[in-house]
């Protein structure tokens, strides 16, 4: 995985994608929200795939496409 100084802007844009295409998500929580639910952590210097978040109930879809974004931010 390269670490690229614009992986994550474009990562974060594309949650908010996500979150605008999405009209549970819209009501349910704010887009700033939305975003830091998937913190980009780093091992070895590696970004590592964000985890389902256990506080908030993200359905399995909408999980997804934040991994596919991920995987094509990061890769």
């Amino acid at each position: 995985m390269k670490n690229d100084p614009l992986s994550m802007p474009l990562f974060e844009m594309r949650l908010e994608e996500i979150h605008r295409a999405d009209p549970w998500l819209r009501y349910e929580i704010s887009i700033r929200d939305f975003v830091t639910l998937f913190p980009v952590r780093y091992k070895n210097g590696a970004p590592i795939k964000p985890e389902h978040p256990a506080a908030y109930g993200v359905d399995r879809e909408v999980f997804l496409k934040v991994l596919v974004a991920f995987s094509q931010c990061f890769h």
